[in-house]
């Protein structure tokens, strides 16, 4: 398989329950729910998508023929072997969406190099085994396929999406994000009253982009 990686780099994981940990990020290319076009984004089930995600222009991006190429790219970000320390390699998965090019041959390939798991996913694919950490963030409008992980995080508000809704899935944690752009003020109000009254879910803030971490 072919691997088509937008960009990989090591940062701090800025959201969910992982926030502050160091992490290399691999971002695949493409998703099921836009084309990452702006021309395209009217009749995307997600309108609200931020990132980029076409191409393999990105720092460390390109494309990788097998698996062992993609982790060997991955473990040159992390800065000490993690087969010798006392704390793993966090690689995290993201895109676009992750679960249309992440396999068991690739998630074999990074434990054997010491690292540990996590990926960002719709809820759209289901996720192979072997997933360490295993985010889902459903998206109004799409049907959620992946059930069960470590967090849910919901970016809110999303209309015609109930945090209720979701609240008797198999998850760990229970997330709501407040949804970046000119309403965020509000919707990060909107977020703390909510999980004031359901203390099931707890605030999720982007850290990164608060700190200014790339």
């Amino acid at each position: 398989m072919t691997y088509s990686v937008k960009e990989i780099f090591l940062t701090l994981q800025g959201e969910g329950g992982q926030a502050g940990r160091a992490a290399v990020f691999c971002r695949f290319t493409g998703c099921n729910l836009w084309t990452g076009r702006e021309e395209d984004r009217a009749k995307a089930v997600c309108q609200f998508c931020d990132t980029d995600f076409i191409g393999t222009d990105g720092d460390g991006g390109g494309k990788f023929e097998t698996a062992d190429t993609l982790a060997d790219a991955i473990l040159s970000q992390w800065p000490e072997n993690p087969l010798t320390s006392s704390t793993p390699g966090l690689v995290v998965f993201t895109g676009g969406e992750p679960l249309l090019q992440l396999d068991a041959t690739l998630i074999d390939a990074m434990h054997k190099r010491g690292f540990s798991i996590a990926v960002e996913s719709n809820g759209t694919v289901v996720a192979p085994a072997g997933i360490d950490w295993l985010c889902i963030s459903p998206k109004a409008g799409s049907t959620l396929e992946q059930t069960s992980g470590t967090e849910l995080k919901l970016v809110f508000p999303q209309p015609g999406l109930d945090p209720a809704s979701l609240s008797k899935l198999d998850f760990k944690h229970f997330w709501l994000q407040p949804m970046d752009g000119p309403n965020q003020s509000t919707n990060i109000q909107a977020a703390i009253a909510y999980c004031m009254t359901h203390p099931q879910w707890g605030l999720s803030l982007q850290t990164h982009k608060l700190t200014g971490i790339p």
